[in-house]
């Protein structure tokens, strides 16, 4: 791997085709929730279940023909998005080393079919948690219950080998304190799979600017449970570089990849002055 943190700027799926193997014990990604999505019909032949004789072969010699087809028949505009997303994926399963872990943080508008996309490509077994990040800003809908929440997926490499260690993360106050010894209430309780987390504040010392910038807590208590000191992560959406800069934090080593110009300079004056940024993959990271 590299010598040093680094931050490529590129389209991202050809920077990781040209990453090794098994790299990085923790990847974590925020894409985009709508890209790839043209406002056009699609129309897809109809299918049999799949069994391994579709026009298509997902990763591990799975046929997905007859998935993406069903999907279509409910969301024609989400192919787009299927087409998108796949071929990263797959990406983030070769990269992932052994003990590896993936967390891929959507919204309710596409995490239900990215769910079916990765148990496709890692299999249900790898399946690990599904995480509410539950927070109280924003819209207030009156034709609906307000959208307060982001979903987040958890897949490991394989599920003997995953690391995986609460014992460090940020541990939270019980709802009801007067349930527990005082000792309990005092140290609070480990996280479960429902986070309640404040968005990053407007006006808050965290703030870059950036439009979609998670808070730095989330991604601490992912860091911190799902890789080691001096292990490598990798964020291949990196927008303002929280992954990064959390990564830095905890004595972890990055990658981040991003191709937008203003997530560039952003990550340039929040990550440590030692990060390299390169417009292109060097020839030692191949």
């Amino acid at each position: 791997m590299f010598s040093a943190n680094r931050v490529i700027q590129g389209e991202n799926l050809p920077v990781l085709q040209q990453l090794p193997a098994g790299s990085f014990t923790l990847i974590y990604v925020d894409p985009p929730f709508n890209t790839g999505r043209r406002q056009q019909r699609h129309h897809t032949a109809t299918t049999r279940v799949a069994d391994g004789t579709g026009d298509r072969i997902g990763f591990k010699g799975q046929s997905y023909t007859s998935v993406r087809t069903r999907l279509a028949s409910y969301d024609d505009q989400f192919i787009d998005y299927w087409d998108f997303l796949m071929p990263r994926l797959q990406e983030a399963w070769r990269l992932l080393a052994e003990d590896g872990t993936l967390y891929v943080h959507l919204d309710y508008r596409e995490v239900h079919y990215a769910k079916v996309m990765m148990d496709i490509i890692f299999g249900r077994e790898c399946f690990l948690n599904e995480i509410i990040w539950a927070y109280d800003y924003g819209a207030k809908s009156k034709r609906s219950w307000p959208a307060k929440h982001d979903t987040i997926l958890v897949y490991v490499k394989d599920p003997k080998k995953y690391h995986f260690d609460s014992t460090e993360v940020d541990r939270e106050p019980y709802m009801a304190p007067g349930l527990v010894t005082k000792e309990k209430a005092q140290r609070g309780k480990l996280p479960t799979d429902v986070w309640w987390h404040t968005i990053v504040s407007p006006t808050g010392r965290e703030k870059t600017g950036y439009p979609t910038q998670k808070p730095l807590g989330i991604l601490r208590r992912i860091i911190t449970a799902s890789s080691r000191p001096g292990d490598w992560v990798l964020d291949f959406f990196a927008g303002s570089g929280t992954t990064g800069a959390a990564a830095a934090e905890l004595g972890r080593n990055f990658v981040l990849i991003d191709q937008n110009d203003e997530a560039i300079d952003v990550m340039r004056k929040r990550l440590p002055e030692s990060t390299l940024f390169t417009e292109q993959l060097p020839a030692q990271g191949r």
